[in-house]
Order: structure tokens, then C-alpha cells, then sequence
């Protein structure tokens, strides 16, 4: 018998100094197999610098599409001949607010075929165009039949929502009553990505025109974020953003069994160690 295994064997401060380092080890190395995580992937804008980014503000009026709910308001020198066109509408819906409110509202709803059902004016094809353009026909319509003079219509949507689903704190349909609302915006109302979300890769899935339906990827660890078409977001906007490696390995059945094997082998170690 060697002088070590001497000691191992009479040396009982000995011993206990290797159990805790055979722990120690064993916990680094389930540190190690644990902590494989980028900050780059956990931070936004990793490249952006003291920069301005332009952007196009008449991109972001909105295409009017079946289903949406518009507020139609009309006034002219004459308030009492604008009055016959700003009657309540009776087709109403609930909303739901940022705050999870419900309310009910009311207004004009484009209809499957595309039309809104307007006083005096009847039929009117909304879907398909700017809330400028059908702003423009309907002040033109009433100019040209001489019901109103110098009317002034006002459209505004009451119905202008977005979804942010997947890894955020709190998924949500987001209405948004100033009809501006960035993608950061809508995040920061969802609480934020967590930390299992993937950055680089946000899903965001936008409807163009009848039945169409479009698939669109965004780096928000890049600062090109801010000159793309996906920086503001339309309404009926979907915000996906998709779980992680971290995540995903998470959830695996091998990584549930990692802490059992570890613990498994500390109790190994410590047992030979003290039967030596």
C-alpha cells in the first residue's frame, strides 16, 4: 500500500476533501454541458451605430381588406344635412383592448364581398383600397351629387389589431387605437421575448389582398430591422416568435435525465471514494 492510499484510507479530512471535489467537478461539468448560450442571441441590434434610418410613411397606410370595422364620420358647413350620414351604424363587434379590456363597437364592416353599406350613397367598394382612396370617393360622391357642401369625411379603423403568439411573456391579440404600431412596440405590449425566443428569426405573417397570406422573417439582432417593409406592422398582423435550441432542448427527455445521470454519478464517486 502506497503512502496516498494510506492516507485516503486513515485520513479522514482526506476523504471529506475528495468527496467535495468529486462534487465540485461533478458541478462544473453539468455547468458546462448546461451554459452553451450565445449573448448575441439573448440582446437586440448587435451591429447598430449613431445612425438615422429613413422611412417611407406612406407604406404604412394600410389596404382596407373584408372584415374590417371602419369609423365613417362626415361634417360640412351644413351640420344638419351632414347629420343623415353620420348615423349609427348597427353592425357591432367586441374588442378586446392592450389593457384585456372587452368592448363593443360599432361601425361600418366591410363585408366578404368587399363593400360597406353607406347612408344615401349605398354600395361602396372599400376592400382593396387606402383608407385615403375610399376617403376621396365617398368626399367626391357627395360633392357630385350635391348632397353636402365642402363635406369633410373622416375613416378611421375600429378594429386595427395585431397577434403576438410563442415565446413572450404574455401572448396576446393587441388592438391599437392610434393605428401606428411597430413590431418593438408590439413586443414591449406582449412583455418582451423571453429568453428561450429566437431574435434572429421572428415570424411575421401579414395578409395581402383576398385570401393571400405571406410568411416574412426578421432579425431583430440586426439593426436592418429598421429600414424593413416589417418594422410597423398592418393590421391582422401575426407575430410569431419561435422557441430556441435552449428551449427546445429543455424540454427533451435526454436533458430531463441529465440531472439524474449527474447525481448518479456524484453518488458513485463519493461511494467508491469512502469504501477505499
Amino acid at each position: 500500500m502506497n503512502y496516498f492510499s494510506k492516507l485516503i484510507k486513515y485520513n479522514p479530512a482526506f476523504t471529506l476533501r475528495s468527496n467535495s471535489n468529486a462534487v465540485i467537478v461533478c458541478c462544473m461539468t453539468a455547468m458546462v454541458l448546461t451554459s452553451c448560450g450565445n449573448i448575441k442571441d439573448a440582446t437586440y441590434f448587435n451591429d447598430i451605430q449613431d445612425t438615422t434610418f429613413p422611412y417611407n410613411m406612406e407604406s404604412l397606410e394600410p389596404i382596407l381588406q373584408a372584415n374590417d370595422m371602419l369609423s365613417i364620420t362626415v361634417s360640412s358647413v351644413n351640420p344638419e344635412a351632414a347629420e343623415i350620414f353620420n348615423v349609427s351604424n348597427v353592425t357591432s363587434v367586441q374588442s378586446s383592448t392592450v389593457s384585456g379590456s372587452t368592448s363593443q363597437i360599432s361601425g361600418y364592416l366591410v363585408d366578404q364581398d368587399g363593400f360597406i353599406r353607406f347612408p344615401v350613397l349605398g354600395k361602396i367598394k372599400a376592400a382593396g383600397k387606402s383608407k385615403k382612396a375610399l376617403r376621396e370617393e365617398i368626399t367626391k360622391e357627395l360633392e357630385t351629387r350635391k348632397l353636402l357642401l365642402e363635406p369633410i369625411v373622416d375613416i378611421r379603423y375600429l378594429n386595427f389589431k395585431v397577434s403576438v403568439l410563442g415565446e413572450v411573456q404574455n401572448p396576446s391579440v393587441l388592438t391599437i387605437p392610434n393605428e401606428k404600431i411597430s413590431l418593438l412596440e408590439a413586443l414591449g405590449l406582449a412583455g418582451d421575448i423571453t429568453i428561450y425566443g429566437k431574435r434572429d428569426n421572428v415570424v411575421i405573417i401579414r395578409e395581402e389582398g383576398f385570401g393571400l397570406k405571406n410568411f416574412n422573417r426578421v432579425d431583430l439582432t440586426s439593426n436592418e430591422i429598421f429600414s424593413s417593409p416589417f418594422y410597423y406592422l398592418r393590421p391582422n398582423d401575426i407575430v410569431y416568435v419561435e422557441p430556441n435550441k435552449s428551449k427546445v432542448a429543455s424540454t427533451s427527455l435526454a436533458t430531463q435525465w441529465v440531472p439524474v445521470a449527474l447525481s448518479a454519478i456524484s453518488l458513485a464517486v463519493i461511494t467508491i471514494v469512502n469504501f477505499k
